[in-house]
C-alpha cells in the first residue's frame, strides 16, 4: 500500500469519526461550593472549574474527534472526583467510579465509606501540592492555569475554608 493511499485511508477515518456522537454536558449548578475568599474562586476558576464544575467552557478541540473524547472522559473524571457545582455530591461519595473505589476500600477496611470534608481537603491539598493538578496536559493549552506557589497555597486555603464551613 502506497503512501498516498495510506493518506486517503486516514484522511476518510478522521473524516467519519467526526459522526460519533459526543455530549458536551454542562449539567445544572445543584450545590456549588461557596468560597470566602474571592482571590481563590478565582484562581479555582481559571485552573479548575472547566474538569471539575458543571461550568465547563468547551474549548475548539473538544468539538473535534479523538480529542473530543479525551476531552469529555477527563471533563468526567475530573467532575466524579471533585464537582465545585455539587459538592454535596463529592462529600457524599456518590460521585463517579474513584468514589465508589474509595468507598469500598474504607467499608473493608471497617471504616464507613465514602469522603468526609476533612478527607477531601487534605487530598486537595496534597494534588495541588504534588503538582499533580491542574496537569500538564491542560496548562499546554490553559497557561492562565500554571499555578505559582502563592497562587497555589491561596487556592488550598480557599478550597479548605470553603469545606469546612459546610
Amino acid at each position: 500500500m502506497g503512501a498516498r493511499r495510506i493518506m486517503m485511508v486516514v484522511i476518510v477515518v478522521v473524516a467519519l469519526i467526526q459522526f460519533v456522537p459526543v455530549q458536551h454536558s454542562n449539567p445544572p449548578v445543584v450545590d456549588a461550593l461557596v468560597f470566602t475568599d474571592p482571590n481563590a474562586e478565582t484562581i479555582a476558576r481559571n485552573a479548575c472549574y472547566d474538569c471539575h464544575s458543571n461550568e465547563t467552557v468547551w474549548p475548539w478541540y473538544a468539538y473535534v474527534a479523538p480529542f473530543s473524547w479525551y476531552t469529555i472522559s477527563h471533563v468526567n473524571e475530573g467532575r466524579a472526583t471533585l464537582n465545585f457545582s455539587d459538592i454535596a455530591g463529592t462529600i457524599a461519595g456518590a460521585r463517579g467510579a474513584r468514589a465508589h473505589i474509595v468507598y469500598a476500600e474504607e467499608e473493608a477496611e471497617g471504616g464507613e465509606g465514602g469522603n468526609s470534608v476533612a478527607e477531601i481537603s487534605e487530598e486537595v491539598a496534597e494534588t495541588i501540592n504534588d503538582g499533580e493538578m491542574p496537569p500538564a496536559y491542560y496548562t499546554l493549552m490553559h497557561r492562565d492555569a500554571v499555578l505559582s506557589a502563592q497562587q497555589k497555597a491561596i487556592l488550598i486555603a480557599g478550597i479548605q475554608q470553603a469545606l469546612a464551613q459546610r
